[in-house]
């Protein structure tokens, strides 16, 4: 039997890059994923993936910076599969630029599309891990919030480390409810990064020499398996704490 049978899995922004990549790898596990994102042609693709491998998923579109999308979400979720174990908040946009570049406007749509559809699907999640006697919560951050350069990152290490205290409130919180709670930083071969490296090539190839392992992880086998890993009963003992999932770049000791 696999890891993960009879589980359930929700994942945001799992059209595509990061959260098409956690999406397979629960899958392959054995855990049946509502994948949810804003493109439904990206959610189809994702759950076509899926269903070519034998696994089960449901796509929901949705908007996280909507709070009636996200509610909606949920629900779908428990209507399609019963119950709900593991959420993966993966879907954020990002300011990037300079501070006086940046926009209240752009600041904001970071924040509501972080830290704080974070802190509302976490929270609308909560009581149904709770009936199940407990859940796991993976919230994705970055290791741009450890970066020497904070320069033109400002606002997105801003958000991404508030996603980093929510996630130790809510360990914290709700660790007496059987309810695990991590984020991980994870260097992923997404269409963002790909397109990065392809606008910039001399930067992007200074920074892979800033890595130990000298490359950026891949969506599904480094980091989708990764998670697949960390919410399975063999880390059981594991919340509060952010795994950096970069091949070996950031420190958040």
């Amino acid at each position: 039997m696999s890891r993960l049978e009879g589980k359930v899995a929700l994942v945001t922004g799992a059209g595509q890059g990061v959260g098409q990549g956690i999406t397979l790898a629960l899958a392959a596990e054995g855990c049946a994923v509502a994948v949810c994102g804003r493109t439904p042609d990206k959610l189809a693709a994702t759950c076509g993936a899926v269903a070519a491998r034998g696994g089960r998923a449901v796509p929901v579109a949705a908007d996280v910076t909507i709070p009636a999308d996200l509610t909606r979400t949920v629900d779908r979720t428990l209507d399609a599969f019963g119950h709900l174990d593991i959420l993966v908040n993966n879907a954020q946009e990002v300011a990037l630029g300079s501070l006086i570049d940046t926009s209240d406007e752009a600041f904001l749509r970071s924040f509501t599309s972080g830290p704080m559809a974070t802190f509302r699907l976490m929270k609308a999640c909560h009581p149904h891990m709770k009936a199940r006697g407990g859940g796991v919560i993976v919230n994705l951050t970055s290791s741009v919030t450890r970066r020497w350069d904070m320069a033109t990152y400002g606002t997105y290490a801003a958000v991404k480390q508030a996603i980093r205290m929510l996630t130790r409130a809510a360990a914290a919180e709700w660790g007496v409810d059987g309810i695990r709670v991590l984020s991980i930083a994870p260097h992923a071969l997404s269409p963002g990064m790909t397109g990065w490296i392809d606008a910039f090539p001399e930067e992007a190839s200074a920074f892979f020499k800033t890595i130990p392992l000298r490359r950026v992880g891949a969506c599904e086998e480094d980091i989708g398996r990764a998670v697949a890993a960390l919410v399975g009963p063999e880390f059981g003992y594991l919340t509060g704490v952010t795994i950096p999932l970069d091949g070996g770049q950031a420190n958040f000791d």
